[in-house]
């Protein structure tokens, strides 16, 4: 496993390689599982790799829950639909804590956009280095996605005063839940790297 980023190493130490190809397919439809054989190389990479992991493994699991799940949404092999749920949860709880109150109606239409902004978040920093422009910048694309995904129309009169505070508010808080949930695989990270 190579030590680049804390995105990149929570993505690897989650992640199982396993045989890939054709070859793998077929065994996995005749047999029903995956079957290892011993036509792999002869060196010890496996047996690092998986130490390695086991370190940062034991600090995802040594995090509070909802960093947990933020993380293993936006960085885990293994995300899921349920684990994506509750990072939207986690996300709309922190924003709403910060947020000016408001109505009943807009609370609900709130859940959906703190789960759009989420979804931004996730594509623009997957991949380890932050790097990838924001697929919906434009409030137009935005709401279309909305409108396409959940069913729910926001107009577009007064967006920046309607949601556009609401959007950034979302965008720092999930820059707070990610520096808190990375900081200590960052950490364990750094101490790796000054021993070696």
């Amino acid at each position: 496993m190579k030590l680049n980023s804390a995105r990149q190493v929570w993505h690897d130490c989650t992640y199982t390689q396993t045989r890939g190809g054709m070859s793998g397919l077929v065994e996995r439809q005749l047999l029903g599982v995956a079957v290892q054989t011993t036509d792999r190389g002869v060196t010890a990479d496996h047996a690092a790799h998986a130490t390695l992991c086991g370190w940062f493994q034991a600090a995802i699991d040594k995090l509070h829950p909802q960093l947990r799940v933020f993380g293993d949404w936006m960085y885990s092999a293994t995300a899921d639909d349920d684990i994506r749920e509750a990072a939207e949860e986690v996300v709309l709880a922190l924003v709403l804590s910060r947020a000016p109150r408001m109505t009943a109606a807009k609370r609900e239409k709130a859940a959906y956009v703190a789960a759009g902004a989420l979804r931004r978040y996730r594509h623009m920093h997957q991949g380890g280095q932050s790097a990838n422009p924001d697929p919906m910048a434009n409030p137009e694309t935005f709401r279309k996605w909305l409108a396409d995904w959940h069913g729910v129309s926001l107009p577009s009169t007064n967006w920046e005063r309607d949601w556009g505070g609401f959007v950034t508010l979302c965008f720092e808080a999930c820059e707070d839940i990610d520096k808190r949930a990375l900081s200590p695989i960052a950490a364990l990270m750094y101490e790796m790297k000054e021993a070696a």
